[in-house]
């Protein structure tokens, strides 16, 4: 038994659930394992966040240069290791009368949490399976639009402020792709001068998105990462996941994370029927966003995340030998071009299509 699983058997133990069957659930792109818990007719889900497993996330009030020097996830205001963060912002949505995971128990310290089991219906599968799109991702923006009748919070619990998910933030994830896909795509790293003008030109196509209104942003909110809940009701019936790394930020952000899947094609119709939908829910509610200025944000802010996609999926795979997200590089690819097509990137899409050429958008999966 490694010491990983003894600790992992203390803790349960502690909890109550010592004598419990754990069934491990497969992994995906990040350092955290699950597993699911059975004990005398009760479930839960354990979370196996290994300590020291990632770079630090960022100390409150930590400056530029102090969040570089910690590395990746404190610049990019990613929770990392930081297991608290989940359960922070657990508590806070589910204060707001959303369905996150009811937390158990918890260490901290170690990186073990037992949570609420929501399920296996994820939208993604229900919708595979021939569930009415439409009624799903209505829900689903319904959700964003009670999240948004508030100001973002200044801290999730005591001690786990709310970051804000700023400029900085936001270019260094557009960093990933000249970092890691422009090496995979044209076979030579991108020059000087191409890493100075891409961040420039990031620099202004952001500026002024963080001076608008701020709220919390789920930071992953698409159909791998929604459960579908029909015996709940109202926004309750949509289960959230995966929030540890909430920030506050742009409303616009979630809602075209879920619009824009980076794993499952959404029409451009659906993506339309979901943001009128959105609009129309937060008019109704008595918030009210000005449409024009709404939609160029939600181009900048997609047009943002799809270039961070692109370079995650390429380290993802010459990093880690996680080949099989080359797969949906080609869709996020048509999401991005799609957005650079606003007038206020068009700088943006001339260097794109300046440095890595249409033919150059895909890498082959070895």
């Amino acid at each position: 038994m490694s010491d990983r699983q003894a600790a992992m058997k203390d803790f349960l133990a502690r909890a109550g659930w010592g004598d419990a069957t754990v069934t491990p659930l497969p992994g995906d792109a990040s350092t955290r394992r699950y597993a699911r818990l059975a004990m005398d007719g009760r479930k839960a889900m354990l979370m196996d966040q290994p300590q020291g497993a990632e770079t630090p996330t960022a100390p409150p009030g930590a400056s530029e240069e102090t969040r570089r020097a910690l590395g990746y996830n404190a610049i990019a205001r990613l929770a990392g290791a930081d297991c608290a963060r989940f359960a922070a912002a657990a508590h806070w949505l589910r204060g707001h009368g959303l369905a996150a995971p009811d937390i158990y128990a918890a260490d901290h310290a170690r990186g073990f949490v037992i949570l609420e089991d929501l399920g296996d219906a994820l939208f993604a599968d229900v919708l595979a399976d021939g569930r009415d799109e439409e009624e799903l991702y209505k829900a689903a923006v319904e959700v964003l639009a009670r999240i948004h009748a508030n100001d973002a919070p200044a801290a999730l619990s005591a001690d786990k402020p709310l970051f804000d998910f700023d400029q900085t933030a936001l270019v260094a994830e557009t960093d990933l792709l000249v970092e890691w896909f422009v090496p995979q795509a044209l076979g030579r790293t991108a020059t000087k001068s191409e890493i100075e003008e891409h961040r420039t030109l990031w620099r202004a196509a952001l500026a002024g998105i963080a001076a608008e209104r701020r709220v919390f942003v789920h930071r992953d909110y698409h159909a791998q990462n929604l459960l579908w809940l029909p015996e709940r009701d109202g926004v309750a019936r949509v289960g959230l996941i995966d929030f540890q790394d909430a920030v506050a930020g742009s409303p616009a952000y979630d809602l075209i994370s879920l619009t824009e899947d980076a794993r499952r094609t959404v029409s451009p119709e659906m993506a339309e029927i979901a943001t009128a939908h959105y609009l129309a829910t937060m008019a109704a509610q008595g918030t009210p966003l000005d449409e024009t200025r709404f939609r160029h944000e939600m181009a900048v802010m997609a047009a943002q995340r799809n270039a961070k996609i692109v370079g995650i999926f390429a380290r993802l795979a010459k990093r880690d030998g996680r080949v099989r997200y080359l797969a949906f590089l080609p869709r996020v690819w048509t999401y991005l071009e799609r957005d650079l097509a606003h007038p206020a990137l068009a700088d943006l899409r001339a260097w794109y299509d300046r440095v890595i050429p249409a033919d150059k958008r895909a890498l082959e999966i070895v």
